[in-house]
């Protein structure tokens, strides 16, 4: 890392590159969605795509490229293979976006506070 103003470091150009890649394959609605569901608990590919209304193979091959990516792992129990988010800090900050962009879209139930002098 390098120092800049302010006493923030720069990250590496791999960092940034492995940064974007992530961002990039959750930039995807569905492959979003699908991690969603994942941080909530382990999944076969018919148990999300139920959850997040896409067809099987599309749910598969988004969960195949969440997998090579390195966010999503599986497991094998019996003839069911069993996905889980593989990475706890992935896991965060999806929860941490969509639970601020949740906050901001919900209707007000209590009136803004009146300003004084307006």
């Amino acid at each position: 890392m390098t120092a800049v103003g302010g006493g923030f470091e720069d990250p590496s150009a791999e960092v940034l590159s492995q940064a974007a890649a992530a961002f990039g394959l959750l930039a995807s609605s569905a492959r979003l969605h699908i991690v969603w569901a994942l941080a909530q608990g382990e999944s076969d590919v018919t148990g999300l795509a139920e959850r997040v209304g896409g067809a099987l193979p599309a749910v598969s091959q988004h969960l195949t490229k969440l997998k090579l990516a390195g966010l999503v792992g599986s497991r094998r129990e019996g003839r069911r293979q069993v996905y889980f988010v593989d990475d706890a800090d992935v896991v965060t900050v999806v929860r941490l976006l969509v639970g601020r962009l949740t906050d901001r879209a919900a209707p007000a139930d209590v009136p803004a506070p009146r300003l004084r002098g307006l």
